[in-house]
């Protein structure tokens, strides 16, 4: 068994993003390789488990299945029936159970599927091979019997999860260490980890944190061990895919830095002002789904229409990663483009000098020709459809009346000169006293921040007393607490590190968990705030992570002078940094230069990135959650270190998720269900 010999490394043919690699993957190399001989146009059936149905629907859209000649997509451990006339597609995990399941579908007098092709997401033991070909009545009705390596799950362009929800509870809670429960979701967050690389035949240079002693006699603590336990089970899936996967490179080809959450306990709860992460933050959605309001034909209530806000939607790709106040300047200026350009618009307006942006929505959905045009436009013919600008427009106006009903501008601020040490005690406390109306959530979120800046504040009666001020719960009390557990506390370890070990390279300033990025331009406000592993990425692609740090499995011994010709142009060193910007004030809003709303130029401006030449892929994988604050730093340092940047991770988390996972750190029988606090 091996993969195919279809080649779609970066190092062959066009450049594509993992996300479109995993997707022909599946659509070309496994549903469209059974097309042959007296199969070639004959309908399938397309048979998966729970995971990789999920590892499809990922990545493909039901059409995309049906294109290559998918007829009925099944469930493996329900009811089917019998389809004898057809051939079935079987994508599963190399499980027992699915191997058991997939025998007795096709063994007996009368199977249940003429013939069956076999595509197991993840390497497949030996010893369940031998039992596939010991049943001698089903092996002359398999087509093909391959390993896929394709076990992950893309959430964006330039992110993956391994699906790991309770990581944080299974790998870093209390009392897991050599259970049971801590190795499977190790393993199987290595060997997902590890067809990422399968997939795109790539090798990285395996780097983790190197777990921290206080002193050279001083052993360190378990939950140090899982960055450096991953990276092993990670390069041992490696080393065998070296061997058993045709055409795949013998030496490093890109890098991969494995962290965890200990790392930055900031970014998963200080307000990240990005349109993408306020939707999440601010709005009740259910993953990517938002529920958008649209006029009824009949002139009654609004009609409720789910949506997906990914990157089908222009709108969204261009905005997701601008500040809050950045896109509600750029949607009132299209919109405004729109109604210039429409006559029957114009003699709506009338006198009127200038519109609101909820005046311009009113007025374009109150247009004539406005249904009519909603029908005719499709996503094929527009890039800019005006239905997306109307739900952005709607999204945006409920998080500028959110922003102000809960007063988080000046939360906000507070949290963002908390982090880098302008303010201390004080504007904490007065805050927490003046205001009293703030939600439970956003005054936990303060104090976790407070936490991890002043560590100190909360040792003995004082984290308590903050509570009491906040008149938050004890359970909330438990949150922060476990915040010091994540880290593995340590009165020696707090007093050598600052506390959390939150500071990027240790030495304490004003106690502030960041220093300002002098190089970077501040064009709005709370704009300020950056993750970790921005500076951390910068650092890996200079080659200046420190060695006793940031420890590499498969450090390259003497290092390879790199290439620039054109068949190793993924291996070129990236080019320097760009020249420090200028700094401007900093202002929530200003004037600015409207261009066409409609225009396939303005909706994919600062959105598209060249990734042909660029140089190797830098992957980021953080065991416990990743935020969106961290994916949007891996866009931005895509483009700004010409090298594609890929978030991985066990899941993507909004505060009030990561919150209720840190509270089951020392708690067995919190659900995951309702995480809002």
């Amino acid at each position: 068994m091996s993969m195919s010999d279809f080649d779609f490394s970066s190092n062959a043919g066009e450049y594509k993003n993992f996300r479109q690699i995993s997707r022909d993957r599946l659509l070309h190399e496994m549903l469209r390789s059974t097309k042959t001989g007296d199969s070639k146009s004959t309908w399938k059936v397309l048979i998966m488990d729970k995971v990789t149905t999920k590892v499809m629907s990922s990545s493909c859209k039901m059409a995309d299945i049906t294109d290559e000649g998918i007829s009925l997509v099944e469930d493996l451990y329900r009811r089917r029936q019998p389809l004898p006339s057809l051939d079935a597609i079987y994508f599963i995990q190399p499980s027992k159970e699915n191997v058991v399941m997939f025998l007795s579908d096709m063994s007996g007098r009368v199977p249940l599927y003429k013939k069956a092709f076999v595509f197991f997401s993840s390497p497949i033991p030996k010893d369940l091979v031998n039992h596939i070909k010991s049943d001698t009545s089903v092996l002359p009705r398999i087509g093909a019997l391959r390993e896929m390596n394709l076990e992950y799950f893309p959430i964006d362009r330039q992110a993956f999860i391994t699906d790991h929800e309770r990581a944080l509870e299974e790998l870093l809670g209390e009392n897991v260490e050599n259970t049971r429960k801590f190795d499977n979701c190790l393993n199987t967050m290595a060997t997902r980890i590890s067809t990422i690389f399968a997939s795109l035949k790539e090798l990285p240079l395996v780097r983790y944190r190197a777990a921290k002693t206080l002193d050279g006699s001083a052993v360190a603590t378990f939950r140090d061990l899982v960055p450096t336990k991953l990276a092993a089970a990670v390069w041992n899936s490696l080393e065998k895919y070296k061997s058993t996967i045709p055409n795949f490179p013998q030496t490093g080809t890109c890098e991969l830095l494995i962290l965890d959450r200990s790392i930055d306990q900031i970014a998963p709860v200080i307000h990240e002002w990005t349109y993408d992460a306020m939707c999440h933050d601010l709005l009740d959605m259910d993953g990517n789904k938002y529920v958008h309001e649209i006029p009824s034909k009949t002139g009654g209530e609004p009609e409720k229409k789910e949506v997906l806000l990914e990157d089908h939607d222009p709108v969204w790709l261009e905005l997701r990663h601008v500040h809050i106040a950045d896109a509600s300047e750029r949607l009132h200026d299209k919109m405004t483009n729109f109604v210039s350009k429409n006559k029957a618009a114009q003699l709506h307006q009338r006198d009127s000098n200038e519109l609101s942006t909820r005046d311009l929505q009113k007025m374009v959905q109150a247009l004539p020709q406005y249904s009519e045009q909603m029908e005719k436009l499709s996503p094929y013919k527009s890039l800019c459809l005006l239905s997306h600008l109307i739900m952005a427009m709607q999204i945006a106006g409920k998080i500028n009346r959110t922003i102000r009903e809960m007063g988080l501008r000046d939360l906000g601020q507070l949290e963002q000169d908390l982090v880098f040490g302008d303010v201390g005690a004080k504007e904490v406390i007065n805050f927490l006293r003046t205001k009293q109306d703030a939600t439970s959530e956003n005054k936990l979120r303060l104090l976790m921040i407070y936490a991890s800046v002043y560590p100190e504040k909360f040792e003995g009666d004082k984290g308590l007393m903050l509570m009491q001020l906040a008149r938050l719960s004890p359970e909330d009390m438990k949150v922060v607490n476990n915040m010091r557990l994540l880290e593995g506390s340590s009165a020696t370890k707090k007093k050598s590190s600052g506390g959390f070990s939150l500071k990027f390279d240790g030495q304490k300033v004003k106690n502030a968990a960041r220093k300002d990025r002098t190089t970077e331009e501040e064009t709005w406000q709370l704009s300020r705030f950056y993750p970790m592993i921005e500076e951390l990425i910068e650092k890996l692609n200079k080659g200046e992570l420190p060695k006793n740090e940031y420890l590499c499995m498969n450090e390259p011994s003497p290092p390879v002078p790199r290439s620039t010709d054109g068949a190793s142009a993924r291996t070129s060193q990236a080019p320097a940094s760009q020249p420090v910007k200028s700094r401007r004030t900093a202002t929530w809003a200003r004037s600015r230069v409207s261009d066409d709303g409609c225009s396939s130029d303005s909706v994919l401006k600062n959105v598209s990135v060249d990734f042909k030449n660029m140089g190797q892929r830098i992957f980021v994988f953080i065991i416990g959650g990743a935020t969106r604050s961290e994916l949007r730093v891996c866009h931005k340092l895509t483009a700004k270190l010409r090298r594609e940047v890929v978030l991985g991770s066990s899941s993507i988390d909004d505060p009030p998720q990561f919150i209720t996972k840190l509270k089951m750190l020392s708690e067995k029988d919190i659900s995951l269900d309702g995480i809002r606090i």
